[in-house]
């Protein structure tokens, strides 16, 4: 065999901030290598689904995870390479491995044979009405979409009694308890509106932090019961109405994400203008959008809150 076909070549890519396993290690340049997965003497080809992934994993958790464990969630077939579906401190990242098991590397392939479509940022105006209506869309177990509950909570305890403000949940890709909390934050803001925002205030320190590494039904359900009883809402009631109108519920919220055509979680929406995940998510920045949207603003929005952005740039 040439020399050359047991070496080892690294290229250097960007690594989005989304990837929260890629910012965890020390060995971020690391990202895209020809590699020999089997450590054998040669190129294998032919790798099966299940192989690939378990080879991904392996090389994951001992080269670029410096903290915990990757753990394999699903293994597909994508235009001519496997798409391995990892999960790492609650978030699942897609990663890419040739068949032939050479080639691993993290961002969506781009197929060349496809027009990429432009888009020109525009000057945005929000439509301005008397109570503005605004929508945080997240999912719950979504670090980006908690970090940003934080700040929407803050701002809708000043502008609550001004703006129809409502959080809505439209996915639950981390698993069963993020759809157990999805109607469970749901079924909340149904039933005890005045008390939402107490819980949601509270819900990333009580609940999130508790159970989002363990992803554990139980954990979510136990913690969400406890933090119902401290901000004094009826849990039993609550989980009632997870059983018999939670799906419900969080099916109307998913359809109105769909008529706004939301993909990541967090997403802003003012009177029914979309604003996606770009924008600025401290507590100032959203303050800000909302008071634009009225046609009087009222003495709330002369108010400074806290501009720190309580949310990395990226989201699930």
């Amino acid at each position: 065999m040439p020399e050359e076909s047991s070496k080892k070549k690294t290229v250097v890519i960007r690594v989005p901030r989304a990837n929260v396993w890629m910012i965890a290690t020390l060995v971020l340049a690391v990202l895209l290598t020809v590699l020999y997965l089997r450590g054998g003497t040669g190129v294998v080809t032919g790798l099966s689904a299940n192989d690939a992934a378990n080879k991904v994993i392996d090389y994951i958790n001992k080269n670029l995870v410096q903290t915990g464990t990757a753990t394999f969630v699903s293994v597909k077939e994508v235009s001519g390479v496997y798409e391995v579906t990892t999960s790492y401190q609650g978030q699942d990242i897609p990663i890419y491995v040739t068949k032939d098991g050479t080639l691993l590397f993290v961002s969506q392939p781009i197929n060349t044979g496809t027009e990429v479509t432009t888009t020109t940022t525009q000057s945005t105006v929000v439509p301005k009405t008397d109570k503005p209506t605004v929508g945080l869309y997240i999912f719950s177990y979504c670090p980006a979409g908690t970090a940003a509950l934080d700040s929407y909570a803050i701002v809708e305890k000043l502008l609550g009694s001004k703006a129809d403000m409502r959080v809505k949940f439209f996915s639950n890709m981390h698993g069963d308890h993020e759809l157990q909390q999805n109607e469970i934050q749901e079924c909340i803001q149904e039933s005890e509106p005045s008390k939402y925002w107490d819980y949601a205030s509270k819900y990333v320190q009580e609940v999130y932090n508790k159970c989002g590494a363990t992803r554990d039904v139980n954990c979510d359900k136990n913690e969400s019961m406890n933090l119902m009883q401290k901000v004094g809402i009826d849990s039993e009631k609550i989980m009632n109405c997870v059983k018999e109108n939670g799906e419900t519920l969080y099916s109307n919220d998913k359809n109105d994400a769909s008529k706004f055509n939301l993909e990541s979680s967090p997403s802003l929406v003012i009177n029914d203008l979309s604003f996606g995940y770009n924008f600025d998510r401290s507590a100032e920045g959203i303050k800000n959008l909302v008071c634009s949207a009225f046609k009087t603003p009222p003495a709330e929005c002369s108010q400074t809150l806290s501009e720190s952005s309580a949310a990395p740039s990226g989201g699930c």
